[in-house]
């Protein structure tokens, strides 16, 4: 699904006597997990991403493809499983992807995994063909190589991975376009970037993110760089294995129930916003409109921002400003036998501040965007959290963190 950040790639196993390089206060925070010198360790890959929820409206990466490498902006996207990049786009924002002739033969099993139901290849079995269609109505056609990705260790070590990637030569922009080179797929399948370096033994199959509300924050794929201990968790689903989902939650609002439940939802980092099915939409701007009643704050009409922004008597400027208006949202799952997992949702995590000094709802109408019933967790209401997905151990866990200091490397090559 789609919508200065990090990415960082758990990597091979590595026996190394490499400090970590933390920046002149040395500080470590306590989310962070290195592991000692002088043993095995696995390394990690820092990408820079930028970006923010607002006024931007997206988060995106930098990361170096082809030979020689070149730099290319990508959207990342637990919603979706295939990376991509625009091929022929004279108004990219620089000069667009030039494939090489190394394509992806149509009986590989990366290109069956991208078709449902009967997959053929009597017409061009030399290469594989996709189109890919996303939750917004957006699509992209193409052809699917091989390439390399050029990634640094926080070890100092710099390696080349080889990748399966589209060719998009015709893109349909959705609601939500972003002005970038193309999607990065972090999506559980097998034509995601995380699927096909756990394939050749480079990661743990495990990605995560940790969006600062200041803007920026971090990616990563592997499980060395957090401690588990300080992880809350909930299972993913086994019912619906398509996307992220923990499965079914309850919304909590002000620490009560709703009664807005059986809701099946979504970890999404392509989205920027939250979405909810109508009738948990609904019932959610209900308890909000009778929590501000008969308070000093009315709805601003004027303000289009989102679809629905109140204002003050003077304009706010923080969130501070909007704390006495306002409670805590929070999601529940079940985590097994009469066992339950709660994902808390401050007042950041779904009102933002607009330009205009309005206080804005960012959490909208998923039915009415062609969601139907499912509820996207967005970049919103992920910030200032690490999330983590596991697809070894199949769960979903997340803790507050400082999404600021990413780790810093020197890099040679091999």
């Amino acid at each position: 699904m789609k919508s200065g950040v990090i990415l960082v790639f758990c990597l091979l196993c590595l026996s190394l006597s490499v400090s970590p390089t933390w920046g002149s206060d040395d500080r470590r925070q306590k989310w962070w997990k290195w592991p000692s010198t002088g043993k095995s360790i696995c390394s990690s890959v820092v990408l820079p991403l930028y970006g923010n929820v607002y006024p931007q409206g997206f988060y995106y990466a930098q990361i170096h493809i082809g030979h020689p490498p070149r730099p290319y902006f990508l959207d990342p996207d637990t919603g979706s499983d295939l990376t991509w990049l625009q091929c022929d786009a004279p108004c990219a924002p620089h000069p667009y992807y030039k494939p090489n002739n190394d394509l992806v033969p149509c009986k590989d099993p990366l290109c069956a995994s991208l078709h449902s139901g009967d997959h053929r290849c009597d017409d061009e079995p030399d290469q594989c063909d996709y189109e890919v269609e996303y939750a917004d109505g957006g699509s992209s056609l193409g052809v699917l190589i091989n390439d390399v990705s050029l990634l640094n260790l926080t070890t100092g070590v710099r390696v080349v991975a080889r990748l399966a990637i589209g060719c998009g030569y015709d893109q349909i922009p959705g609601p939500s376009y972003q002005p970038l080179d193309g999607v990065l797929g972090l999506g559980k399948g097998k034509t995601g970037i995380v699927s096909q370096l756990h394939s050749q033994g480079l990661i743990r199959n495990v990605v995560g993110h940790c969006f600062s509300s200041r803007g920026g924050g971090f990616l990563f794929f592997g499980d060395d760089i957090y401690d588990p201990s300080r992880i809350i968790s909930t299972p993913m689903s086994r019912d619906y294995t398509k996307h992220y989902s923990p499965g079914y939650g309850e919304i909590i609002y002000g620490g009560k129930a709703t009664g807005l439940k059986n809701l099946l939802v979504i970890f999404d980092s392509g989205s920027s916003y939250t979405y909810l099915s109508s009738k948990a939409y609904e019932g959610l701007l209900n308890k909000v409109t009778e929590e501000l009643r008969g308070k000093p704050i009315q709805e601003a009409l004027d303000d289009e921002t989102l679809p629905f922004c109140w204002k003050g008597r003077r304009p706010f400027r923080s969130m501070r400003d909007v704390k006495m208006y306002f409670k805590p949202l929070a999601l529940s799952f079940s985590s097994g036998w009469r066992s339950k997992t709660q994902f808390e949702i401050p007042l950041e995590g779904y009102l933002l501040i607009s330009a205009k000094g309005s206080v804005c709802l960012g959490v909208l109408n998923g039915t009415e965007v062609g969601l139907q019933n499912f509820n996207v967790i967005g970049d919103i209401s992920m910030q200032d959290k690490m999330v983590i997905y596991d697809n070894e151990k199949q769960t979903i866990g997340w803790t507050p963190a400082n999404c600021d200091r990413p780790p810093r490397s020197d890099t040679m090559s091999i």
